[in-house]
């Protein structure tokens, strides 16, 4: 009984994306809030560098 629920096929509405998310990948691994900071702050630097320097 414990086979037929460990090789229960994914549900096919996520497209893969659970067993993506499930990988384990080697590397940097960053919090997704430190880049959108990183990404808003250097949008506002490079805004205010265009002003200043106009």
């Amino acid at each position: 009984m414990s086979d037929s629920k460990n090789k229960a096929p994914m549900p096919a509405s996520s497209a893969g994306l659970l067993t993506f998310f499930n990988e384990e990948t080697h590397g940097v691994k960053i919090r997704p809030e430190v880049v959108l900071i990183g990404s808003i702050s250097l949008i506002a630097v490079s805004i205010a560098i265009n002003a200043l320097f106009r």
